[in-house]
């Protein structure tokens, strides 16, 4: 029988060989700017409306609903980019995880998200402390994207 995990792997390293890209590469694109920018914005910007009761901004309601509708999107995203990522690397390295540190950033930043989608569902949280989980949410991509600049491993640019 065939897997289906070795269709998805057939499918994706056909289309990188074919196009010199990869879908996992959109797909982080397309998550860090849906759900990092505008799910941190809506944060920041529900945290200055609570402390500062500046009126011009949105209400907090609609804040919140953005920062929701933005992580829960870029959550799905998220989840894909690190299922055709570990796929990808068993292809290039024959280990489907091998606690890189940016694997290990970018399973920090979806238990972060995880976490935030948890607190809404399970524990209703539509207020300051929802808004922290964005901000903290988006310092967790931004560990993702640029640490491998500090640490060392296999996604290192440099020496």
């Amino acid at each position: 029988t065939i897997r289906f995990v070795n269709v998805i792997e057939v499918i994706v390293s056909d289309y990188a060989r074919r196009r010199h890209a990869s879908i996992r590469q959109l797909l982080a694109m397309i998550t860090g700017s849906e759900f990092g920018h505008l799910g941190f914005a809506s944060g920041v910007l529900f945290l200055v409306r609570r402390r500062y009761r500046a009126a011009f901004l949105p209400g907090p309601e609609m804040l919140d609903r953005i920062g929701y509708e933005s992580v829960l999107t870029g959550f799905l995203f998220l989840t894909a980019v690190l299922i055709l990522g570990s796929i990808w690397a068993n292809i290039a390295w024959g280990s489907y995880w091998s606690w890189d540190p940016k694997e290990t950033a970018a399973l920090v930043t979806w238990l972060t998200y995880a976490g935030y989608l948890f607190t809404r569902f399970v524990l209703s949280w539509r207020d300051n402390r929802s808004a922290w989980f964005l901000v903290i949410g988006f310092l967790a991509v931004l560990v993702t994207f640029f640490g491998n600049y500090f640490f060392g491993g296999l996604h290192a640019y440099a020496n």
